[in-house]
C-alpha cells in the first residue's frame, strides 16, 4: 500500500468512472491505470516532483510510488535556488529500495517508505520527514470512516497539491476509488463553477477559502446544495466562516480537524448540517479512530488534570522521522509518544489547541497563544478575520498585536477592546491593531504571523495603525 493496487482495482471493476480532473481535463481510471504503468520504467528511485497541478502530476506521482520507489512533491513556486538545494540533499540522503524498470504500478512492502514530506519552505531550506506506505494506508482508513467518505462523493480540494492536504486529499480519493477534482490555480469563480455543474459534493480547504467562497457564494446566489460534506483544516474555524459556509451550503456536515505532517490525524470534530454551532472555544474535537492522546510536560510526565503542556500522540499513523533537518524539538518522541510541541490540554475527553510552542507570545513573563487571541477577535461583532503575533518590546519582551480585517464598513480601537471584555483576559488582549485589507497568507493559504510583521515594520500598504 498505499494506494496503487486500489487503482488497478478500480480499473479492473470500474475501468471508464472518472477518477481526476485537475485543471478541466480528466482521466479515468483505466487511463490513469495506463499512464501510469507507462511511466514505471523510465521512473528513477527517488522522484523529486516538482510540477503544477495537472493530470500529469497525478499520473507521475502514482508512477513514482511504484513497487519501491520513494517521491518528494516540491512546491513550483518555490525559488530555483531553493528546489535545487532540496533536490541535491534528497540525493546524498534519501536511502531507496532496489526498483527495476520491470517492476509493475503496485504497492512495496508496507514498511518501507514511499514519501518525503517537506514542512512548508519559502526561502529557507524545510525540514523533510519519511513515510511508510503502512502510515498512510493506516491513515485512510481512518479518515475514510471519520469523515464518511463514499465512493459516490466527488470531492474538490481547490488548493495546490504540492501542499500536504490536497497531496493526502488526492491519494486518499485513489484509495477509496472516489473521484478527486482540483483547479490548476485557486480561484473562487472556478470553484464555484466546479460545484454548479461538476456534482461536488465534498470539499477539503482552509478556512481562508472557505470564508471566501462562502461569502462570495451568498452574494452571487451560487447554489452549494449538493456539497455535504466540508473538511477544514490548518487553523480552527472562526464564527464568521462557520455561519456563512452554514448559510451557503445547507445540507454540508462541517467537518474541522487538527493534525501535524509528522504525525497525521490526531482528533476531530464534526457539526452536522441543523446542528447548533459553539464557536469561539479552543476544542477540536475527540481523537480519531485508532489514536491515543495525552498531555505530557517537556520530561513526559503526565501533567495534573486539565492542565496544558504537550500534546502527544501515539498511533499507527506517525513519520518514520526526519531524513534531515532534526533538531531534536520539531518531532518529539516519549517511549512511544510523539510531539510536534503543540501546545493544548484535555478536558472531559476533548482536546483543545492552545497553539504552536514556537508562536507563543512571551510578554511581561506571560504565556500568551495568538491562537487563542484570533479566536476571540474573530467573535467580536464587525470582524471578519484576525491575525496576532509578538512584537518585540523593550520594556515586555514581546507586545501583543493584531491585524483586523473588518467584515464591513470601519471599525476602531475602542470598538474591539470592548468586544473582547469577557472574553478574553486583560493581559492577553493585544496592545496594538491594524487594519489590513487582506490577511496575510502563503501559498498553501495559511495565516503568516510572520508576514504581519513584516508588513508592519516596512509600513506595507495593506495595513493601516489603528492605534491602542
Amino acid at each position: 500500500m498505499p494506494f496503487l493496487n486500489r487503482i488497478q482495482r478500480w480499473a479492473a471493476e470500474r475501468p471508464d468512472d472518472t477518477a481526476v480532473v485537475i485543471a478541466g481535463r480528466s482521466l479515468s481510471w483505466a487511463e490513469l491505470r495506463n499512464a501510469a504503468a507507462g511511466q514505471v520504467a523510465e521512473t528513477k528511485a527517488v522522484t523529486a516532483l516538482c510540477e503544477a497541478n495537472s493530470v500529469d502530476f497525478a499520473v507521475n506521482y502514482a508512477a513514482a510510488v511504484a513497487g519501491g520507489r520513494q517521491c518528494a512533491v516540491l512546491d513550483p513556486a518555490w525559488h530555483k535556488h531553493l528546489q535545487d538545494d532540496i533536490i541535491r540533499r534528497i540525493d546524498s540522503s534519501a536511502l531507496p529500495a532496489a526498483v527495476s524498470p520491470d517492476d509493475e504500478l503496485h504497492d512495496g512492502p508496507g514498511d518501507s517508505t514511499f514519501l518525503i514530506g517537506l514542512t512548508s519552505g519559502t526561502t529557507s531550506v524545510p525540514k523533510a520527514f519519511t513515510r511508510s506506505r503502512r502510515s498512510w494506508q493506516q491513515s485512510f482508513e481512518a479518515s475514510i470512516k471519520f469523515f464518511g467518505l463514499r465512493q459516490d462523493d466527488v470531492t474538490l480540494a481547490p488548493g495546490p497539491l504540492a501542499a500536504s492536504l490536497n497531496l493526502y486529499a488526492l491519494s486518499e480519493c485513489l484509495y477509496a476509488g472516489s473521484e478527486f477534482q482540483t483547479l490548476e490555480h485557486f480561484d473562487v469563480g472556478d470553484v464555484h463553477s466546479a460545484i454548479t455543474h461538476d456534482r461536488v459534493t465534498r470539499l477539503v480547504l482552509v478556512p481562508t477559502m472557505l470564508r471566501m467562497l462562502s461569502e462570495r457564494g451568498l452574494t452571487g446566489c451560487v447554489d452549494a446544495s449538493g456539497v455535504r460534506t466540508i473538511i477544514c483544516a490548518g487553523s480552527k474555524l472562526d464564527a464568521r466562516t462557520l455561519e456563512a459556509a452554514r448559510r451557503w451550503a445547507p445540507h454540508a456536515t462541517i467537518y474541522e480537524y487538527y493534525g501535524a505532517s509528522e504525525l497525521s490525524f490526531v482528533s476531530g470534530a464534526g457539526l452536522p448540517a441543523g446542528q447548533p454551532a459553539a464557536v469561539g472555544g479552543t476544542g477540536i474535537g475527540h481523537p480519531f479512530p485508532g489514536v491515543d492522546v495525552a498531555i505530557l510536560d517537556d520530561e513526559g510526565r503526565p501533567v495534573p488534570g486539565g492542565a496544558s503542556g504537550n500534546i502527544c500522540v501515539r498511533s499507527g499513523m506517525v513519520s518514520n522521522g526526519y531524513l534531515w533537518g532534526d533538531d531534536g524539538q520539531a518531532l518529539r518522541s516519549f517511549d512511544a509518544w510523539f510531539t510536534v510541541g503543540d501546545q493544548g490540554y484535555l478536558e472531559a475527553g476533548e482536546l483543545h489547541i492552545l497553539g504552536r510552542r514556537a508562536d507563543m507570545i512571551l510578554t511581561s513573563g506571560k504565556n500568551v497563544y495568538p491562537h487563542e487571541v484570533e479566536l476571540a477577535l474573530a467573535a467580536v461583532p464587525g470582524v471578519a478575520a484576525a491575525v496576532a503575533a509578538g512584537m518585540p518590546d523593550d520594556l515586555r519582551g514581546q507586545r501583543v498585536v493584531a491585524g483586523i480585517v473588518p467584515s464591513a464598513g470601519g471599525i476602531t480601537a475602542a470598538q474591539l477592546r470592548a468586544g473582547l471584555e469577557g472574553i478574553l483576559p486583560r493581559d492577553k488582549r493585544p496592545l496594538q491593531y491594524f487594519v489590513l485589507s487582506e490577511l496575510p497568507v502563503t501559498g498553501a493559504g495559511k495565516i503568516s504571523r510572520t508576514m504581519l510583521l513584516d508588513w508592519i515594520h516596512h509600513r506595507d500598504r495593506r495595513v493601516r495603525n489603528l492605534g491602542a
